[in-house]
């Protein structure tokens, strides 16, 4: 069933690139009500995530192939900017669909997994649907400014994903309590995940158990290198830690909204 809603907010995607004709920086939707396509309760939750996010500075209501929608338009520079002025820091800023983060969220749940640690979390949105959806989640970022503006959703929802400020490589993970969690790296492996990933392994030796997942962002565009052992550019690592593939989601993010491949999220545990 996930699976199948994630191929329809694919389809829905691909259909409004190429109707879309504003000038913003950042764009993207969600459906106004659950239908079959969208068989989703939790959307107003989604709604209320960009309507308090101050990213976001337009929306309006529109038709794509028979759903409504309302689209919401932002501009992220400032904050990819300075995202990217912390050497520890290893991807700016460049969020994925509050829709993907949705169904990724969902998906962790239905692995049956209890917490979710969003690495390199931006503005929180995959920590927020996790905690939306009844899993204790983590938000970890080394951007003051965005974590600043985390604090400021927490404050306006009423929803607390707990926003942490920490460089994601030091932390002490073991000081949160987790029992069953997953990771999601924020990042694709050619733009600093390998990186980042291989020093919170080498550096917690608390994540590497049975009980934990990890969730990679993945693509196979001709823009960035392939590994050679696949999974959009994550295999070698992937071997290297033993670590084994349990599902996969492709969908959309908002560097993808030109694109003609999408973000291919894999799930993986030790």
């Amino acid at each position: 069933m996930i699976d199948e809603i994630a191929q329809n907010l694919v389809k829905l995607k691909q259909e409004f690139s190429k109707t879309y004709d504003g000038t913003s920086n950042i764009q993207e939707f969600i459906p106004t009500k659950k239908s079959d396509m969208f068989p989703i309760d939790d959307l107003e939750s989604l709604h209320s995530f960009l309507k308090n996010n101050p990213i976001y500075y337009n929306s309006y209501e529109k038709e794509i192939s028979g759903i409504s929608c309302i689209v919401y338009e932002g501009d992220i520079n400032k904050y990819w900017l300075n995202s990217i002025q912390y050497g520890s820091s290893r991807a700016p800023f460049s969020p994925t669909w509050i829709m993907s983060a949705y169904l990724t969220s969902l998906f962790t749940k239905s692995l049956g997994y209890k917490q979710v640690i969003d690495i390199g979390s931006g503005d929180g949105r995959i920590a927020y649907c996790a905690k939306v959806l009844g899993m204790d989640s983590h938000s970890i970022e080394i951007d003051e400014i965005l974590v600043d503006l985390q604090t400021s959703i927490v404050n306006s929802v009423n929803v607390n994903f707990n926003p942490n400020c920490t460089d994601a490589i030091t932390f002490d993970y073991s000081s949160l309590g987790l029992s069953f969690p997953v990771f999601f790296i924020g990042g694709l492996a050619q733009m600093g995940g390998v990186s980042l990933t291989t020093g919170i392994f080498n550096n917690s030796p608390f994540v590497l158990n049975q009980n934990t997942g990890v969730v990679f962002a993945g693509t196979v565009s001709q823009k960035y290198a392939s590994d050679p052992l696949g999974e959009s550019g994550w295999g070698t690592l992937i071997e290297k830690y033993s670590l084994k593939v349990i599902g996969t989601l492709t969908l959309p993010a908002i560097w993808t909204f030109k694109e003609s491949d999408d973000v291919r999220y894999i799930f993986t545990k030790f």
